[in-house]
């Protein structure tokens, strides 16, 4: 049996596991990295990356739609567009394709050792993969997470996960998403753009609870519009010849039609099967237990992403696995980010970095909040867009940001800035002072600071 003699031993090639392992080698580490499926993990292989190609292909659709007969805004199609899934299925995977390769390239140019396959531990720090042992001084366990069944809907037949969902080779008539958060939403808002019939329930008496009202409102009406019946307060029984039973919140019991249902109920750490009860690594619930500097239980077992708690972001992961490596090498740091912003990309998108009013008072914070609507917008309004907001959250005795929430037409790629002057410590005075572009959406951002400091000067 062959064996490596390795100082770094990642565990899971996600955007956690190839960043730690390529930050590793680029600090000379002599560094191994172990995979299973593909390089990429969830997000660029089954979630992340391909949902957004699936929800670009799906708003591209919807507006060729809407250009049918007498058209919009001057432009007319005479006849509906043709949806081939199976097409734009194989179009994503290009890009999935594309993305994996980078990753490999990537990590070859750190002089990074890749070996495919499962890993097992025996011990801390000793594991084995298909005929091959792997023995290393550190071990970064970057192993994500995965999809959460439903007890009375496992996976498999018409019964869907996330991933199953981005694999399907022809568009379902009538789709049920069981889950009405992020995932759940985004997906279903796309299928019902290629023109299923989509129903949504959820458990809670709200879409997307993790966002305030607010926020979630423009969704909320989007939805109205678009045709997607929502059982809220409402309970996924069973599946059975064609429909999925639920319970609505006045415990009474309804049939609805399916042909695919999508069950959406979060996510998991991925614990079990690769031996962690062998390496003696203490849980905090159903996460690993780890400190600000990502250490576990057991010495140079290190342990980032999914693994460790929400929020179970990509970017999370990320930002520890580079951190580890540093550690690893010598550097002294620490995970304590003043943001680590979130996105909900439905239609419209929203996105929260920081705290929200509620949580800033909660933190016994006094506050003051500034809001500017993108209807004032002419960037938003020149995109046929208007809906929507952007929000600053500001403490009231210095002025300084403690958060920035906003929801509306591509609002994510204002979440950077949003990020920024929360890290920096900027105050409404430096968002107000900073020249912004225009016409962009970004003013939004500049109005909402002058809008908290009393002198907004588009509304």
């Amino acid at each position: 049996m062959p064996t490596i003699e390795t100082k770094v031993l990642v565990v899971g090639g996600g955007p956690g596991g190839y960043v730690a392992a390529i930050r590793a080698g680029q600090l000379g580490l002599d560094t191994t990295i172990v995979e299973g499926s593909r390089l990429g993990g969830t997000c660029l292989i089954r979630g992340c990356i391909p949902s957004k190609a699936m929800i670009h292909v799906a708003g591209e659709y919807a507006a060729m739609t809407r250009a049918v007969g007498a058209g919009h805004a001057g432009i007319m199609l005479e006849t509906a567009p043709k949806l081939d899934l199976k097409k734009t299925v194989a179009w994503k995977e290009t890009i999935v394709d594309k993305l994996n390769g980078g990753v490999a390239a990537l990590l070859k140019r750190a002089k990074v050792r890749v070996v495919e396959g499962w890993a097992e531990f025996t011990d801390a720090k000793t594991c084995v993969v298909g005929d091959t042992t792997i023995r290393t001084e550190h071990v970064i366990l970057a192993n994500g997470s995965v999809p959460v069944a439903l007890p009375n809907l496992p996976f498999g037949g018409a019964v869907m996960s996330s991933t199953d969902a981005l694999a399907l080779d022809a568009l379902p008539k009538r789709l049920v998403v069981v889950g009405a958060g992020y995932i759940g939403l985004e997906l279903g808002i796309a299928f019902r753009k290629l023109g299923a019939e989509v129903t949504v329930v959820e458990a809670m008496d709200r879409i997307l609870p993790l966002y305030d009202r607010d926020l979630v409102a423009p969704v909320g009406k989007w939805l109205q519009r678009n045709g997607v019946e929502l059982h809220l307060g409402a309970k996924a029984k069973a599946f059975e010849k064609g429909a999925l039973i639920i319970e609505t919140k006045d415990a009474k019991t309804t049939r609805l039609p399916a042909d695919k249902v999508l069950v959406t109920v979060g996510r998991k750490p991925a614990t079990e099967g690769w031996g962690l009860e062998q390496m003696g690594v203490e849980l905090e619930g159903r996460f690993v237990k780890v400190d600000d500097q990502c250490r576990t239980s057991m010495k140079n077992v290190w342990a980032i992403g999914d693994l460790v708690g929400e929020p179970m972001l990509a970017h999370k992961a990320s930002a520890q696995g580079e951190m580890v490596a540093e550690i690893i090498a010598g550097a002294r740091r620490t995970f304590a980010p003043a943001s680590i912003a979130a996105v909900c990309f439905t239609e419209p998108e929203i996105v929260s970095a920081g705290l929200s009013p509620d949580e800033a008072k909660a933190a016994g914070h006094d506050v003051i909040v500034g809001q500017f609507p993108f209807q004032a917008n002419g960037r938003s309004l020149s995109m046929d867009s208007g809906d929507g907001f952007v929000r600053v959250v500001a403490r009231k005795s210095d002025h300084r940001v403690l958060g920035v929430q906003a929801v509306g037409a591509h609002v994510s790629e204002l979440v950077t800035a949003f990020v920024h002057a929360i890290e920096m410590g900027e105050r409404l005075e430096d968002v107000a002072g900073s020249i912004h572009v225009h016409p962009t959406l970004g003013e939004a951002f500049h109005e909402s600071a002058l809008k908290a400091l009393g002198h907004a000067i588009h509304i």
